[in-house]
C-alpha cells in the first residue's frame, strides 16, 4: 500500500516537472485616415485598430480632441492646431503590454492674399505699396518684376518702384512649412511725362505771312495738365492738345507749352516767324486737263482753297469756291481756253451749283484792252502791287481762244469776290484722252 502511494506522488511530482507556462500572444498596430489629402488645419483624423490579443486600450492624442480614450476604437479626432502630433496606442492583456506610436504633420491652412497701392499715380516712376494679407504661411518669398528691389523674403513686403513702362507682375510665394501657395497681380506703369509739341503754319497760311494762324500739335505723353502761352499770339485754347494760335502782325514769336503729371513738371518752347503781307498767293505746278481728262486729271480750281475738282466729286458746297475752269479742245491744244464757273454747261461740262462769274484774259495779244504782262513780270512778283495794276474789262470773260504755240502763255482773271491773278502755262503734256496742263497761279489773297 506505501509502495503504491509513493509511485502515485512520484507520477505528479514528474508531471509537475513537465508543465510550462504559456502567455497569450499580443500585436499593436493602428492606422489613421484623413478628412481629405492637405494637411491643413483644423482636420478629423479617423482611427482604426488594428491590435491583436489586446483586452485594454489606451489611446492619446496630442494636441487632438479628445486628448484621449480607452475605447477600442475611438473614432474621430480633430486637430486644430498645426506643428507635430503624437499618437499612442497602449495595449495589454493579463500576460502581455505593449504601445505603438506615429507622429502626425499637419501643416497650417493658408489663405495667400497681398494688396498692391500705387502711390500718386501710375506714371513713370511708380512706387507701390505691398500689403500682406496672407494668414497661415511660415515663410514669405516675394518677387518683383522688373522694379527695384525685385526681391524680398521678409512676412511685409518693402515700398517697391518700377520704371519700365508695361505690365510687371508682383508674385507671392508662400509655404506652411509642407505646401507652397502663390498668388500673382499685375502693376501696368504707363511712360513718364515727356513734353513735346510741333507749330506750323494753318493750310491757308503756309507762306508764313500775316495775318498767321499756327496749328498747335500736341506730341506730349503721360501729363495730367497742359498750360499753354504765347505773348503776341491769341490762342483758342490754353489747355487743349489740338490748339490753334493767331498772330495778326509780323514778328518772331514764342510758343511755350507746360505739362504736369502730377510728379513732374517739364515746359517747352518753340518759336515762328511770320513775315510781312505781301497780298500775293502763290501756287506752283497745277495740273488741268482737257475736257476728256476731267474725270482723271480735273478741269475745275479753287484758288481759295488750292483744289483740283475732277468729275463726279461733289459741289454742293465747294460750287462756289470754283474760280478757274480751263476747256481743253483735244489733245494736240489747237483750242484752249479758261472760261467762267458759270458758263461751264455751255463747255461739255455739267453746271457747277452756286457758280460765280470770273473774268479772263486768254490772249493778250488779242484783247486791244491796253495791258501787257510779261513772263517776266509774272516771274519778279513779290506781291500783289502789279496785280493792283490791272484793269480786267467788265465785259472779258473768257473771249480769244489760245493754242500751244506761245509758251509759256500768261493769262489774266479777277475773280467773283474781286481777287486779281495770273495764270503761268509752262507746259502741255501730250498724253492722250489725258493731256494736260502745267501751271503757276499768283492770286491776291482772299481777305
Amino acid at each position: 500500500m506505501m509502495t503504491r502511494f509513493i509511485s502515485y506522488i512520484l507520477i505528479l511530482l514528474l508531471l509537475a516537472a513537465c508543465y510550462k507556462e504559456i502567455n497569450r500572444p499580443l500585436t499593436v498596430d493602428f492606422s489613421y485616415s484623413l478628412a481629405d489629402t492637405s494637411h491643413t488645419v483644423p482636420i478629423t483624423v479617423s482611427i482604426t485598430n488594428r491590435c491583436t490579443g489586446a483586452t485594454n486600450f489606451k489611446w492619446s492624442f496630442e494636441g487632438g480632441e479628445p486628448a484621449t480614450s480607452d475605447y477600442e476604437n475611438p473614432g474621430s479626432i480633430r486637430f486644430a492646431q498645426a506643428g507635430a502630433h503624437k499618437i499612442t496606442l497602449e495595449a495589454w492583456n493579463a500576460d502581455t503590454r505593449d504601445s505603438k506610436t506615429i507622429v502626425l504633420e499637419l501643416d497650417s491652412a493658408v489663405q495667400v492674399s497681398f494688396d498692391a497701392d500705387i502711390l500718386v499715380n501710375d506714371f513713370s516712376p511708380v512706387q507701390v505699396k505691398v500689403t500682406n494679407r496672407t494668414t497661415g504661411a511660415s515663410s514669405y518669398n516675394w518677387t518683383f518684376q522688373d522694379a527695384n528691389p525685385a526681391s524680398a523674403n521678409t512676412e511685409q513686403a518693402p515700398l517697391v518702384t518700377f520704371t519700365t513702362p508695361g505690365p510687371h507682375l508682383i508674385t507671392l510665394e508662400v509655404s506652411n512649412g509642407g505646401q507652397k501657395f502663390t498668388a500673382s497681380k499685375t502693376i501696368t506703369v504707363k511712360p513718364p511725362l515727356h513734353t513735346d509739341f510741333a507749330v506750323a503754319p494753318g493750310p491757308f497760311d503756309d507762306d508764313y505771312e500775316a495775318p498767321l494762324t499756327a496749328v498747335l500739335t500736341g506730341k506730349s505723353v503721360s501729363y495730367l495738365s497742359q498750360q499753354w502761352e504765347s505773348a503776341g499770339g491769341v490762342l483758342a485754347s490754353d489747355t487743349t492738345s489740338a490748339n490753334t494760335v493767331f498772330f495778326k502782325d509780323p514778328g518772331t514769336y514764342t510758343i511755350t507749352l507746360t505739362n504736369n503729371n502730377g510728379k513732374e513738371t517739364q515746359t517747352v518752347s518753340k518759336t515762328i516767324t511770320v513775315r510781312p503781307n505781301s497780298g500775293l498767293r502763290t501756287i506752283t505746278n497745277i495740273k488741268l486737263g482737257i475736257s476728256t481728262a476731267h474725270a482723271d486729271i480735273g478741269c475745275f480750281y479753287s484758288t481759295r482753297l488750292r483744289k483740283v475738282y475732277r468729275k463726279g466729286d461733289d459741289l454742293a458746297n465747294d460750287g462756289k469756291e470754283i474760280d478757274l475752269v480751263f476747256f481743253g479742245l483735244n489733245r494736240t491744244f489747237t483750242y484752249n481756253k479758261f472760261i467762267s464757273p458759270d458758263s461751264a454747261a455751255s463747255y461739255t461740262f455739267p453746271a457747277i451749283p452756286g457758280a460765280t462769274v470770273t473774268r479772263f484774259i486768254n490772249k493778250q495779244e488779242s484783247c486791244n484792252c491796253g495791258i501787257s504782262f510779261s513772263e517776266s513780270d509774272f516771274d519778279n512778283m513779290q506781291n500783289d502791287a502789279p496785280l493792283q495794276a490791272l484793269q480786267i474789262p467788265t465785259a472779258a470773260s473768257g473771249g480769244w481762244q489760245f493754242d500751244q504755240a506761245v509758251l509759256p502763255r500768261i493769262i489774266l482773271f479777277q475773280t467773283a469776290d474781286g481777287r486779281k491773278g495770273a495764270i503761268k502755262i509752262k507746259d502741255y503734256v501730250l498724253e492722250g484722252s489725258t493731256a494736260y496742263i502745267v501751271a503757276d497761279i499768283k492770286v491776291q489773297k482772299y481777305e
